[in-house]
């Protein structure tokens, strides 16, 4: 383990050998465990962060949600204090984030997770460990504006000299969810957004920040306004006020410090689905069936979906699998896992407005049956569209208020 703290001293050194042992192989089989798990009266509750594990252990019979929350904090509150989440950083920082366990947990019992909070009693200074690059890089629409690798800084710069200038960091995350019938047709559509906001400003000042005016609260209030934005409903983070919220859609709050969500939000209305999906099915046999699975990208030519992740299970009596992607496609890759029945195909990128198509030709060890449409599928798709949010929720402005000597704070970007 990188990382080791036992408060009460009730447990034995082994429970990280007995976890590990555990995790891939449970129960004796090669199969992942579960989140929450007992082995030999011991609870062990873990989360999966970057390729890390957090566990957390306890003989006492303490509420689930309650520790799977408190592994998320954690696991935030040391993204905040090293800057970047990694193994290598956390090996670098561990007389950092000794401390801060020590600050967070006494005897067992959760004092505190609030990053604003704990930095008045942190003392050890971070090493910066610098993210490796990815292969894809976004455009740079604007030579001026901050790469979002400035978020990357640990918060204990703020007020340092190596901290630079004064910046702010808004971004607004979506995350959808659609469901098709086998003809293409639409079912279910929702999506779950964040706005999620960094803070690098001196003195912490009063911000105020406005969305859409034609924003509207509750499912079916707009009637069906064109230009409107319609969000289901929200939530907002403690530390903002809703005094004008209301009538000009402006928010107010003091930024903490470190990374926080300042809203969040769901939408079930029409949007513009990024995706389509387009399965063809062929029996060429009784021992054979041929699978086609075409994508096309319904978002602007400007946008590019990355990291495109389709999935779809084969029948159980499935003896071989063969995929092909196209004569002179690259950035392509297809894997079949003959143990979980199932089809992988990895797409890099994708343009707006193209489409790709994969190839599925499956053999059976036995002549297949009426059902066995019903075998196949349902075929998932996950992807990332950055600069793209399908609900047209914006940030009209973000506005920094003059602290009490009357001064205002001039973020270099935000």
């Amino acid at each position: 383990s990188i990382l080791h703290r036992d408060y009460r001293g009730e447990l034995d050194r082994s429970t990280c050998e007995v976890f590990f042992k555990n995790v891939k192989f449970y129960q004796g089989k090669h199969q992942e465990a579960p989140p929450i798990f007992n082995i030999d009266g011991v609870n062990y509750m873990y989360m999966k962060k970057n390729g890390i594990f957090f566990v957390l252990t306890t003989i006492k019979n303490i509420s689930p949600s309650l520790a799977m929350e408190f592994l998320l904090r954690i696991t935030k509150v040391f993204k905040d204090y090293c800057g970047i989440f990694s193994e290598e950083s956390i090996r670098s920082n561990f007389l950092l984030l000794y401390e801060l366990l020590d600050e967070i947990i006494d005897n067992g019992f959760i004092q505190g997770t609030s990053s604003d909070t704990l930095k008045s009693y942190i003392f050890n200074e971070p090493v910066v460990v610098e993210k490796k690059k990815m292969k894809f890089q976004l455009p740079k629409f604007n030579p001026k504006t901050t790469s979002s690798d400035a978020t990357n800084k640990p918060i204990s710069f703020k007020h340092s000299k190596q901290g630079g200038r004064d910046e702010i960091f808004v971004d607004i995350f979506e995350r959808i969810s659609i469901t098709f019938n086998s003809k293409g047709n639409l079912l279910h559509s929702a999506i779950d957004g964040t706005i999620q906001m960094k803070s690098y400003l001196s003195g912490n000042p009063d911000l105020k920040l406005a969305l859409n005016e034609e924003l509207t609260i509750g499912k079916g209030s707009s009637r069906g306004s064109f230009g409107v934005v319609e969000i289901d409903d929200c939530n907002f983070h403690e530390c903002v006020r809703l005094d004008d919220f209301e009538s000009q859609r402006i928010i107010s709050f003091t930024p903490p410090d470190g990374e926080f969500v300042v809203m969040n939000y769901r939408i079930t209305g029409d949007f513009r689905v990024p995706f389509r999906i387009f399965p063809f099915f062929e029996l060429s046999s009784p021992y054979k069936i041929e699978l086609i699975v075409k994508i096309r990208a319904d978002i602007p030519e400007n946008n590019s979906g990355t990291n495109i992740v389709v999935q779809f299970p084969v029948p159980k009596t499935t003896s071989s699998v063969s995929s092909t992607t196209g004569i002179g496609v690259t950035g392509q890759t297809t894997e079949y896992d003959s143990k979980k029945k199932n089809v992988t195909w990895k797409i890099k990128k994708m343009g707006g407005g193209t489409e790709h198509t994969l190839r599925t030709k499956i053999v059976l060890t036995k002549a297949h049956t009426s059902n066995v449409r019903k075998e196949i599928g349902p075929v998932s798709l996950q992807f990332e569209i950055p600069l793209f949010n399908p609900s047209a929720l914006q940030v009209r402005y973000l506005r920094i208020m003059p602290n009490s000597t009357g001064q205002a704070n001039n973020p270099y970007r935000w």
